[in-house]
């Protein structure tokens, strides 16, 4: 079953209003005391892991963004090769649509590398907030000896 072209348009405005939303996400921002949220252990090391975790989430969502502002042109072009009718536009339509299928593959490979990517940051981190806690552990018990 085919799915007609306008379905499609909608679809991908809404993905893209989506994206434009993540956009415009701002950093976090930093409390009274400088810090960027108060935790258990927060130290240089947290705070590495924090820009990490931002350049990571930055650079993939301009990725995106990339892709999603190529995608908005490709389909400016689909939806006048199809308003005017001729049928040589409307042979160039199934280069342009292919395209944006690849674009959208793009998307979902960038936002999987992503998740993958932020989950490995997320584990590091708490990683180190363990041994942060086992090693503080440590130093109550070995004074009480």
């Amino acid at each position: 079953m085919a799915i007609p072209l306008s379905h499609f348009l909608r679809w991908f405005e809404a993905m893209e209003e989506d994206t434009i939303a993540r956009r415009n996400l701002t950093k976090p921002k930093q409390s009274s005391t400088g810090n960027r949220r108060l935790s258990y252990g927060e130290d240089e090391d947290d705070e590495e892991c924090d820009a990490e975790a931002w350049q990571t989430l930055s650079k993939s969502f301009k990725e995106v963004q990339s892709v999603l502002d190529q995608n908005r042109a490709l389909i400016q072009q689909v939806n006048e090769n199809h308003q005017s009718k001729i049928p040589d536009n409307m042979v160039k339509n199934v280069a342009l649509i292919k395209e944006i299928n690849g674009n959208i593959s793009r998307v979902m490979g960038i936002y999987s590398d992503l998740s993958l990517n932020f989950t490995k940051i997320v584990q590091q981190r708490r990683a180190m907030m363990n041994n942060n806690r086992s090693s503080c552990d440590g130093k109550v018990e070995s004074s009480d000896s």
